[in-house]
């Protein structure tokens, strides 16, 4: 299991890797500023899907999105 060090680390690696810095940063404050469940927010948006499906859209998002920037 990993530690919540370990996953905070992580975390960050893929979100700044995906991400510019400001984006992030807006990121990481809005999920701070709301009073939600994260978990249960996202839950329906994958139900359906296996973890490399939601692996593979997220990086095909990614990569889209650098696409746009460019």
């Amino acid at each position: 299991m990993k530690s919540d060090q370990q996953i905070r680390k992580e975390g960050f690696d893929i979100l700044f890797k995906n991400m510019d810095n400001v984006e992030a940063e807006r990121f990481i404050a809005l999920i701070n500023r709301e009073r939600f469940d994260y978990t249960k927010w996202r839950q329906p948006l994958f139900e359906d899907m296996t973890p490399e499906e939601i692996i593979q859209k997220g990086q095909q998002y990614a990569k889209d999105l650098r696409k746009i920037k460019t």
